[in-house]
């Protein structure tokens, strides 16, 4: 059983390590949500289809269109709010 529970969180730290916007037990709802805005930024980027559907609807070029979404990953959500001292 020890054995088993040692494998499993080896996976887990695994896919954390491999992929950032996984999450964990203590994530904030602003990396939760700034992980959510990035996927979804990227997921439109990497989908030419999708890329050229927001172009056509912001009235935009596709390359203009692109670099507003890649910048936006930056701070999609904005400055990050204060951390609390406890």
């Amino acid at each position: 059983m020890s054995e088993l529970r040692h494998t499993a969180n080896a996976q887990i730290a695994q896919l954390h390590a491999r992929y950032t916007g996984t999450g964990h037990a203590d994530i904030t709802k602003y990396e939760w949500i700034t992980n959510q805005h990035r996927d979804t930024s990227s997921s439109i980027v990497g989908h030419p289809a999708l890329l050229q559907y927001l172009a056509i609807a912001d009235g935009e070029t596709t390359a203009r269109t692109k670099f507003e979404l890649t910048e936006r990953m930056l701070h999609p959500c904005g400055p990050p709010p204060p951390k609390e001292d406890d």
